[in-house]
């Protein structure tokens, strides 16, 4: 029986580097989805913008939650924390997708502010109104990217993507626009107005 001349070394191997060994646009050629290679390039660029977006939002409710304030406090720290852990599968569920389809998905934060199109907040506190109106903006910018994508994803034949964008982005996203629109009602609290009472006594 042959000596072992050596000792296996426990040592972890640090500060490893090498080239990369797929590139940010481009997708995996040996994946058989029955999707041309330029089908499934075009849907990860934008899928990696849906991403890129949702990511933002995602962090927008997480900055709302910690930042509100004022007699609705309770209500929409909860709320806004729902719609976080909301948007978190959602952003799994893209990536996911755009990786199945053989490409990168996008992911550091700092490449995520360069490409998404919902406007920065600034980083103080800001009023409950402004806050409700940050996110409906935002989740309007990730809405009509997802009636444009679904319908594109439809045209070239590619269903999983239009049925992710479908079920599962869009209408999540006009779920949690209806529950946030709801707080913007400008409606008495505690005294109903009697309108019919208004205009007897304005006759």
């Amino acid at each position: 029986m042959a000596k072992r001349n050596s000792k296996i070394n426990a040592q972890p191997r640090l500060h490893q580097k090498a080239a990369e060994i797929q590139a940010y646009g481009t997708v995996n050629h040996l994946l058989p989805l029955d999707l041309e290679e330029p089908v499934r390039v075009e849907m990860t660029a934008q899928l990696n913008q849906l991403l890129a977006d949702t990511m933002t939002l995602r962090d927008l409710y997480k900055k709302s939650h910690w930042q509100v304030s004022g007699p609705t406090f309770y209500q929409l720290h909860l709320l806004f924390d729902k719609h976080y852990d909301e948007q978190v599968e959602i952003v799994d569920a893209v990536a996911e997708r755009i990786q199945l389809l053989g490409g990168i998905s996008i992911a550091m934060a700092a490449d995520v502010a360069e490409t998404t199109q919902i406007q920065r907040p600034p980083r103080g506190r800001e009023e409950v109104p402004v806050q409700l109106s940050r996110l409906l903006d935002a989740h309007q910018v990730i809405i009509q990217e997802c009636r444009t994508l679904s319908k594109r994803a439809s045209t070239v034949g590619d269903d999983g993507t239009n049925d992710l964008v479908v079920s599962d982005v869009l209408r999540a996203n006009e779920l949690q626009v209806w529950f946030l629109s709801e707080h913007l009602v400008n409606m008495p609290l505690v005294r109903a107005v009697d309108s019919s009472f208004q205009v007897r006594k304005s006759a």
